[in-house]
């Protein structure tokens, strides 16, 4: 079913996408766990209530409690429905985490009909489970605060800024798996991880650099002298990869390694397809 904009988002009454807060963020989880959970996609690691049988554990056992206890070092997180008043956002967090780890859609199984019971599954597919749990926990989390999302890998993750999503989105266009596209991969996930320091923004942006070095040979071949030295001058002068007294310091941090992030791995995107082309 498409989604589209009800009268008060279209007569400008209600914001589209306004950002929400804590609060609001939990009730609205709240709201979709419980839908996911009626929906039996909990049943096969967390179990399920039967009138016949009580309660019937998952693959998790009883106490879902201590499992949450022992997975997450927290305690009073379960049960959620009474627990989730209290949550910080580290602890929500934590949460959406644990439970799209144990999210799995169940495939086959019976209707239990005595006074309707409901669904029991016997068969499961937790990738679809897991991609399900991500389309209804994303949309939510795009408009909480600065926007986050919960990756393919379980985590929670901050979006890019606005118009750059695509450069996390795009395919690294190159076979060399050590040298560039796992240095790539993890210069993108420390800069995106929530709560990212800004020591782990720096070392992201070096490990970018170090791509670009890497490629710098192929760099000169393609690129002016001046355009090819600009590239290592903005890291050098900026104390991304060495440090000495005159380089500058007096910017603000935040604002330009967010600006250097993104323009070295457009950089790299660009030059990885430049030599690509120059093979045909």
């Amino acid at each position: 079913m498409n989604k589209r904009d009800y009268f008060s988002v279209r007569t400008g009454k209600i914001i589209p996408n306004e950002i929400i807060d804590l609060k609001v963020l939990k009730k609205l989880f709240l709201l979709i766990y419980k839908k996911i959970e009626n929906d039996g996609y909990f049943q096969k690691y967390f179990g399920y209530y039967c009138i016949d049988q009580d309660e019937v554990p998952g693959e998790l056992g009883y106490d879902l409690k201590d499992v949450m206890f022992i997975h997450l070092k927290k305690e009073n997180l379960f049960p959620i429905t009474t627990e989730i008043e209290n949550y910080s956002e580290d602890d929500l967090f934590d949460v959406i985490e644990f439970l799209h780890d144990y999210c799995s859609k169940g495939i086959d199984g019976y209707f239990h009909q005595h006074n309707g019971c409901g669904y029991h599954y016997e068969e499961f597919n937790d990738k679809e489970g897991q991609n399900y749990f991500r389309e209804q926990i994303n949309p939510i989390l795009k408009d909480y605060s600065k926007g986050f999302e919960l990756s393919t890998d379980g985590e929670i993750l901050q979006l890019a800024d606005s118009g750059l999503s695509h450069l996390f989105e795009a395919d690294v266009p190159t076979t060399d798996i050590e040298n560039i596209k796992n240095k790539i991969n993890n210069a993108v996930l420390k800069f995106r991880r929530y709560k990212s320091t800004m020591e782990d923004r720096q070392d992201s942006i070096r490990e970018l650099v170090d791509v670009l070095e890497y490629l710098r040979p192929k760099a000169k071949e393609l690129l002016e002298s001046k355009d090819e030295k600009d590239l290592f001058n903005i890291a050098n002068n900026y104390g991304i990869r060495h440090h000495n007294e005159q380089q500058k310091s007096k910017y603000d941090v935040a604002i330009w390694h967010s600006w250097m992030f993104y323009h070295y791995l457009a950089t790299i995107h660009a030059l990885l397809r430049l030599i690509n082309k120059t093979k045909k």
